[in-house]
């Protein structure tokens, strides 16, 4: 008897487990590659996205979803996510449409001597437009988050302080917040960096770099301009390179009275903490995003 029972017990335990998947394999393959021609980048650039798994059931057919652009780090494409991660497993749990956005290593920003690398202006003018015409999500604010890790946590924060009205959550995983401050001496070990960093800001002093600089958006952002701010999210891996700065950042935030979250959590600048942590911020994102509608 006691056999039996174990064995329902652990059959049950098995279809909770296997559910999101089970939802899945009634429909298409949940993530699909888009390409995009881009006039802006002067090519055609990929994309991928990630359906909810309620995306095509029945009575959603004219449902609009919560959408959540996630950016890769410096050195990373938007297929990252997918093959790095458990994401596809971890949006079955959430109502939300999920675009992996590719932005080279361009800082997700209007390069200041790379008359094509405008990945800022491409984001906003042309792949959210591209999303939104192609796919039943949200096109109000409220609906909308861009999230990313390393680059992408820096360029997610500047999309929050530069276009607020965008975006109701900006979220960062290990944030390079202060990209558009650091010098040639804090880079001497890292050329590639330093050559990334030299090729979308410029010299030091550059326009480019004053209208990037996070930091610096962040200290002269107004008392208005404060309450007109999405919801600011990061987290960073006590073991991180990159800890004393999101420290500071936070730090930051505080001095100026701006809501926020900040989690600092066991880890290092690694792809088994952003597994753990894009979890996080898929819950933060469905608790802050207006649901289906």
């Amino acid at each position: 008897m006691q056999t039996t029972l174990l064995r329902k017990f652990r059959f049950a335990l098995l279809l909770l487990v296997l559910a999101p998947l089970l939802a899945y394999a009634q429909h298409e393959p949940p993530v699909e590659r888009i390409r995009l021609e881009s006039k802006l980048l002067g090519k055609a650039i990929d994309y991928s996205i990630l359906y909810p798994v309620n995306y095509r059931r029945a009575g959603n057919e004219e449902k609009k979803f919560p959408v959540v652009y996630l950016l890769h780090g410096l050195t990373g494409h938007h297929t990252n996510w997918v093959e790095r991660t458990g994401i596809a497993l971890y949006a079955t749990h959430h109502d939300l449409f999920l675009v992996m956005v590719e932005g080279e290593n361009g800082w997700y920003t209007d390069s200041a001597t790379a008359p094509t690398d405008k990945f800022e202006s491409y984001i906003l003018q042309e792949l959210m437009p591209d999303v939104e015409k192609r796919f039943r999500v949200s096109t109000e604010r409220g609906g909308r988050a861009i999230a990313g890790l390393s680059m992408g946590g820096y360029g997610s924060l500047k999309f929050a302080f530069k276009f607020p009205s965008h975006f109701a959550l900006a979220a960062s995983m290990s944030g390079a917040l202060g990209a558009a401050t650091w010098t040639d001496g804090e880079l001497k070990s890292l050329e590639f960096i330093r050559q990334s960093l030299l090729k979308t800001f410029g010299p030091a002093g550059s326009t480019t770099r004053a209208a990037n600089d996070l930091l610096k958006l962040t200290r002269e952002v107004s008392a208005a301009g404060i309450k007109s701010l999405p919801l600011i999210y990061l987290d960073c891996g006590t073991e991180d390179i990159l800890f004393s700065g999101n420290r500071s950042y936070a730090d930051l935030l505080l001095e100026r009275k701006i809501p926020h979250e900040f989690r600092q959590l066991p880890g290092n600048h690694s792809w088994q903490y952003w597994d753990q942590q894009i979890q996080a911020i898929l819950g933060v994102a469905s608790r802050n995003l207006t649901p289906p509608k």
